[in-house]
């Protein structure tokens, strides 16, 4: 189908702001916060109703373990899961937590921080010129409306702005553009005494755990609540394609129910399903081209870069992007993350965070986690923050001035 329509439509313009951070996951709540910090004003702009990312939103409700429990990740810790902090950085924490408290938590931590949060703003596009942005365009319950800047912050997950302002980009693994499968992650309550089972009309009877989506078990009950968190389904295809995410909405419910009732008759007889989130967890898209691609070796060389902005020692962690109950799973000691990997020769005035920095298939699925992301989030605020004080492109930030003020702000690195 080759036909194509053109689209023109005068936007008024809304709000400015110094920053503007697209998405309201780990990386863009933690952008908004640092670059509000240096005194910028803020516009935070996410497409739904809530913030948290994927952790609230799909109820992937556990920070997996980075080895360096700092900064704006850190505060996070002390203020909502106090008993899991560390007494130093440099240990790992894996607490599960409340989606439900974390998204209160972040509504209200934006207030305190004077970030104005606009939900339900979802990106439409950018306009730009002479490899400036000048801003973007997102769709409301108000209609159209657009957003200026001096500095853009993409923390989509799947680098969209980035994309529409003319960024190379690439998607999955380099053989086959493949990338790792998607997973509704759903909760189970203990009630304390026997549930009765239902499998709805249509959904899988797994008899055996070798027959369950990812061919194993995969849950956490940590908080003596009675609540088991349950990442057990997969649904291959690539989260950023239309047909795609359609097929694993739905595949992925199938999946959750069929899951819950091979559970409730192989030793979690007591548990009700408790929670389905409203939206599948997307693990990778796309990956910017920027001025330095993380690898593989870097990864399990653990190399170390002059203009680190995250540290992690999380594992390689490669669902398998062919759908197979397989997962690639490799210790790595631990790590940088170059600021670079967030910045493209092509926009003077963008930077990306998150999970769609430039990294190659098998280093992504190392950095995407969520602490890495906040770590991440946090850098690019500052750096944003410096290259309006300084009238200056993203890319000659003052590494030493960034760690100075990411220093300022809580952030300490491993030597």
């Amino acid at each position: 189908m080759n036909k194509s329509y053109g689209f023109q439509r005068q936007v008024d313009l809304h709000a400015k702001a110094d920053v503007v951070v697209l998405g309201g996951g780990p990386a863009g709540t933690a952008a908004a916060i640092s670059a509000s910090r240096c005194g910028k004003k803020v516009i935070l702009l996410e497409q739904s109703g809530q913030l948290g990312g994927m952790g609230t939103l799909g109820n992937v409700s556990i920070f997996m373990p980075i080895g360096n429990v700092t900064g704006i990740y850190r505060e996070m810790i002390a203020e909502v899961l106090a008993e899991y902090l560390p007494d130093n950085h440099d240990t790992s924490i894996a607490p599960q937590y409340s989606p439900f408290a974390l998204r209160y938590y972040l509504n209200e931590k934006m207030k305190k921080e004077n970030v104005d949060v606009y939900y339900h703003a979802e990106f439409i596009g950018v306009i730009s010129g002479q490899r400036q942005i000048q801003a973007v365009i997102v769709s409301t319950r108000d209609g159209l409306k657009a957003f200026e800047a001096k500095q853009f912050i993409d923390c989509t997950g799947d680098a969209r702005a980035a994309i529409d302002a003319g960024v190379p980009y690439c998607s999955g693994r380099e053989s086959d553009g493949l990338t790792q499968p998607m997973t509704l992650m759903f909760m189970m309550q203990n009630t304390g005494k026997p549930v009765k089972s239902m499998l709805p009309e249509g959904c899988y009877e797994y008899k055996d755990k070798s027959e369950l989506p990812q061919g194993r078990h995969l849950f956490w009950e940590r908080n003596n609540d009675g609540m088991l968190l349950v990442n057990m389904t997969r649904v291959k295809g690539n989260g950023a394609k239309i047909e795609d995410i359609n097929f694993a909405e739905t595949e992925s419910l199938k999946q959750v129910f069929s899951i819950a009732y091979y559970l409730q008759n192989n030793g979690f007889e007591t548990y009700a399903l408790s929670h389905i989130p409203g939206q599948v967890g997307v693990r990778e898209t796309n990956q910017i081209q920027g001025l330095y691609t993380l690898t593989e070796q870097d990864v399990v060389g653990g190399r170390r870069f002059e203009d680190v902005v995250a540290q992690t020692n999380y594992e390689i962690d490669i669902h398998s992007p062919d759908g197979k109950g397989t997962t690639d799973e490799r210790h790595v000691s631990g790590y940088d993350i170059p600021y670079r990997c967030m910045v493209s020769d092509a926009i003077n005035n963008l930077l990306v965070a998150g999970r769609s920095i430039s990294a190659t298939h098998v280093a992504m699925s190392s950095m995407r986690v969520q602490p890495t992301c906040y770590a991440l989030g946090q850098a690019a605020g500052i750096a944003a923050s410096i290259a309006i004080n300084n009238s200056c492109s993203v890319k000659n930030v003052s590494m030493e001035t960034l760690h100075e003020r990411l220093s300022e702000q809580g952030v300490v690195f491993k030597k």
